[in-house]
């Protein structure tokens, strides 16, 4: 069976506009809803809900490949990308920077034109020791076919099922021409008018299609079709992520991945996936604003007390999410503090009724705060 790339009608998609209406006027009542919703915020809300959208998605994205991120160097890089004001900023390593780089410029720059230039920079950020894992690749270029042809496999060694085969790399330089002259037409001067929600459904199938670098095809197409979806909206504000959702439902996005490129030109399966996917993408939404505004209120409530910076600093983790249980010796080490310092500070939060002893007891004593509701 010859892939979508083989076919004589590549790259001219079609699809079934009446099959895709109702998905796509129902989208796009959504986004608009969601935006009006996040304007009606104060600048402050509105930035923490963004720099919650914007962490999760990069995370998200490099779960998607197996790559486990640490969310405070996520957190504190996009922060200070973002020259956002917020406390427990920690140092963040190379690749980390690398992520939150491509991410942001996808996202904040989207009316820049996307070229081959641009998306070599992404590439090295992603890829900053030149290595992925511990195999060296070609970085900030197109891959060549030295090793083999690129395939997407799975399975053990011998008995690996192909699921894919890119383009052969001599057809790279045309094929990307192609793309980015598409992508980068201006809204309106197609031949044949692209909505520019399915726009980005297009660009993510078509880009990781091409598959043009050895490595980090499916975190560059995710960040593509983010900036896609901001022209689409005409903002840089990001408050859903695409890249989360497709976590949640990674199998399905795989399968739906294979299915269009084992296909026929005719994309009108993968472009209700997409749609339906950022649909319940905007699902999401209404928990990372539930857990700004109950930040919020959280602070309000507390606003004529009086917390040491350690004590602020640990209370916003907890407010943001904090992975696993609060214990002493973690309050310790996290705020460079001796263990009867991290006690003191605990036992006069429970004292006043922020913090509260979990069931148990003993050297595992742990914490939680007290009437948070985050909906």
């Amino acid at each position: 069976m010859p892939y979508i790339h083989e076919l004589p009608g590549w790259p001219m998609f079609r699809w079934d506009q009446t099959a895709v209406a109702d998905t796509l006027a129902a989208v796009r009542f959504r986004q608009g809803r969601l935006i009006g919703q996040m304007e009606e915020l104060g600048f402050s809300l509105r930035s923490e809900a963004m720099l919650r959208t914007l962490t999760e998605d990069v995370l998200k994205s490099s779960e998607i490949e197996g790559e486990i991120l640490d969310r405070n160097q996520v957190r504190s890089s996009v922060a200070r990308r973002l020259g956002l004001d917020v406390g427990g900023l920690v140092p963040t390593d190379r690749d980390v920077e690398g992520v939150v780089e491509m991410t942001l410029d996808a996202t904040q720059n989207y009316r820049h034109a996307l070229t081959s230039e641009r998306l070599f920079g992404w590439h090295a950020a992603l890829f900053p020791t030149g290595r992925s894992g511990m195999r060296r690749i070609a970085v900030g270029m197109w891959r060549d076919d030295r090793s083999g042809p690129m395939q997407v496999v799975s399975g053990p060694l011998g008995r690996e099922r192909v699921h894919f085969e890119a383009p052969k790399a001599t057809r790279i330089a045309m094929e990307m021409a192609g793309f980015l002259a598409w992508f980068n037409r201006e809204p309106g001067t197609d031949p044949v008018p692209v909505d520019p929600v399915l726009k980005a459904g297009i660009a993510h199938l078509w880009f990781v299609t091409i598959h043009p670098f050895e490595d980090g095809n499916g975190r560059i197409a995710r960040a593509i079709a983010d900036m896609q979806l901001a022209r689409s909206e005409h903002s840089s504000q990001r408050f859903y992520s695409m890249s989360a959702q497709i976590r949640r439902e990674r199998r399905t996005y795989y399968d739906n991945l294979e299915a269009a490129q084992k296909g026929d030109i005719d994309i009108t399966v993968w472009l209700t996936w997409f749609l339906a996917c950022l649909s319940r993408a905007f699902d999401s939404t209404e928990t990372i604003l539930a857990h700004v505004l109950a930040k919020a209120r959280f602070w309000e409530m507390h606003a004529d007390r009086t917390f040491n910076d350690r004590q602020r600093d640990m209370l916003n983790r907890l407010l943001d999410g904090f992975d696993g249980k609060l214990t002493s010796s973690k309050w310790a080490v996290i705020e460079k503090c001796s263990a009867d310092t991290a006690l003191r500070d605990i036992n006069d939060l429970v004292e006043r009724g922020i913090l509260a002893r979990d069931p148990g007891g003993g050297r595992s004593t742990s914490y939680s705060l007290v009437d948070v509701d985050f909906g």
